[in-house]
């Protein structure tokens, strides 16, 4: 991992490492070796990093079991290992952190609905809250496409009843078109049979590929 002040990291076994930030506040930036594209972060002053006490201030409303999520806020340790995040009762991996952001990837052995949130470093805890955690599940023909067959991708929605936004992505544009464009945004039905359908147009003979994810925008915490 290359940084824009001219560090470079090595991850370990889980992915991850202890990068100390530079004293300078300001933008820095980072990125693989070998991957297009660099990630943004603000590096604080160590006034405003300092805090007696854990504040989460923005959290997803909804989360999904098999993926990671952002929480926000004021106070976490710096060392990922040393924030403790249970969700549902069950800990959490913390993939990243630093004192004003934690990345957190759910246990895999929760069930979708609402799930209560307890964050905790060096002693010190934040106010528990509440996330809805979802599933998604794919229903589609995953055969070979032929040229100008349609396709549709049935997503059915697990653990809440409300209307959530999923996001479809093409990843092989030159065997199947996304309709509607690439990437797709919809919003699902909501009810008790929460669903969306995506649709897809052959272009050539072959395999697609469709990757689909839930957008959640943060907003402060629900107790």
């Amino acid at each position: 991992m290359n940084f824009s002040n001219g560090d470079r990291l090595t991850t370990n076994a889980t992915g991850r490492s202890l990068f100390v930030a530079p004293l300078t506040p300001g933008v820095i930036f980072a990125s693989i070796e070998g991957r297009p594209g660099r990630v943004p972060t603000t590096v604080l002053s160590a006034e405003e990093g300092a805090r007696p006490s854990i504040e989460v201030s923005s959290a997803p409303r909804f989360a999904t079991l098999s993926d990671r999520f952002e929480l926000a806020g004021k106070g976490f340790c710096g060392d990922a290992d040393s924030n403790q995040v249970t969700i549902g009762g069950k800990g959490a991996l913390v993939l990243a952190s630093s004192p004003s952001s934690l990345i957190v990837l759910p246990s895999n052995d929760l069930e979708p609905g609402p799930a209560t949130v307890e964050v905790s470093c060096a002693k010190r805890n934040a106010p528990a809250f509440t996330i809805t955690l979802v599933a998604l599940q794919l229903e589609a023909d995953s055969s070979p496409l032929a040229p100008a067959e349609h396709r549709a991708l049935t997503v059915h929605v697990h653990g809440t009843t409300a209307k959530v936004t999923l996001e479809a992505r093409n990843l092989a544009p030159d065997v199947a078109e996304l309709t509607g464009g690439n990437p797709v945004r919809l919003s699902t039905s909501g009810g008790n049979g929460n669903f969306v359908k995506f649709e897809i147009t052959g272009r050539k003979r072959g395999s697609f590929q469709v990757s689909i994810r839930l957008l959640s925008p943060a907003g402060p915490p629900r107790p």
